[in-house]
């Protein structure tokens, strides 16, 4: 299927869901000057910490659950947790079983209100069940059970784009672990018109319960595709006609970068960032000055910085 739109300028761009070879782009000269002014590529600094990947994953916190080649199990990604999750869940269109309350007070007469209105079964729950259910997230007196969230794939989350008529903007996560991080992470895709997140399927967090709390319910209105591969990503994405953008230490400055395109933001695990497979296949690196004594920045803060600056760009031009 191929999709075609046009930006305020007359320029087109061109998306299909598989190419059988070669790359077009369809802009000006822009990004080929762009281009040699980045050939160098050192790398920027979202959380470039001194742990080793190998240690990462041996680091095992409690509440995840690892199998014998070290990758940690999902947390049960039916319950979402939390007012303002359960807000945004009874808002979208996935299915709920329960709802858990404990008590009757400030916001949670309304969602129980909305609740029975939809004919979801509400439960009374004393606190140290949620507290039990909730693997010491805070609940707030209130957990939804739901379906599952589904995944979609990179070319659903390009004819998002195409239907609205808008240059992809996209965040692909290379390994974030932390569940709070990666939520973060979809709040702000969320908050700045991002059309999806990317996110592996081994060696980083899916879309737990923690991930929705921690993304304030915006996780239910986020396509989030997850791979089997990052690198495997980047080049499809390249290959619809989207630039690939790392996140990495001593990038391009970020305030001098062209975002006036399809793009995809590649943001990098909290210990190792972006690996070295994945910055070689990306189109450039960008890095965020510093100018503190600390030397880099969480991901999810790195990811805000660069995305809304990048939203803006594709907006105003």
């Amino acid at each position: 299927m191929l999709y075609i739109f046009a930006n305020s300028t007359g320029r087109e761009y061109r998306f299909m869901e598989k190419k059988e070879s070669g790359r077009k782009r369809q802009q000006d000269g822009s990004g080929d000057n762009q281009r040699k002014r980045y050939d160098n590529r050192p790398g920027y600094g979202a959380d470039r910490g001194n742990r080793s990947r190998e240690k990462t994953y041996t680091d095992r916190k409690p509440g995840r659950e690892f199998d014998a080649a070290g990758e940690y199990e999902e947390e049960d990604t039916s319950l979402v947790i939390g007012r303002n999750a359960v807000r945004e869940l009874l808002k979208s269109e996935r299915p709920v079983d329960k709802l858990y309350v404990a008590g009757r007070e400030g916001s949670i007469v309304a969602l129980v209100a909305e609740a029975k209105k939809a004919g979801i079964p509400v439960v009374d729950a004393d606190m140290q069940k949620l507290d039990k259910m909730a693997r010491g997230e805070n609940h707030q007196g209130i957990i939804a059970q739901a379906a599952a969230k589904e995944y979609c794939s990179i070319a659903d989350i390009l004819a998002i784009a195409a239907e609205k008529n808008e240059m992809p903007l996209i965040v692909v996560c290379d390994g974030v672990e932390d569940p709070h991080n990666l939520g973060a992470i979809i709040r702000t895709a969320e908050c700045c018109g991002a059309h999806g997140v990317v996110i592996p399927k081994r060696r980083a967090c899916g879309l737990t319960a923690a991930v929705t709390k921690a993304s304030a319910g915006a996780v239910e209105h986020v396509a989030v595709a997850r791979v089997q591969n990052i690198a495997s990503a980047v080049e499809e994405l390249k290959e619809a006609g989207v630039w690939t953008f790392a996140a990495e230490a001593g990038g391009a400055d970020f305030w001098d970068t062209d975002f006036h395109l399809p793009c995809a933001l590649v943001m990098g695990s909290e210990g190792s960032g972006v690996s070295r497979l994945v910055k070689e296949r990306c189109d450039f690196l960008v890095s965020i000055p510093m100018y503190g004594q600390v030397n880099s920045l969480n991901v999810s803060a790195a990811t805000s910085i660069l995305l809304a600056h990048a939203a803006r760009k594709q907006r105003m031009g």
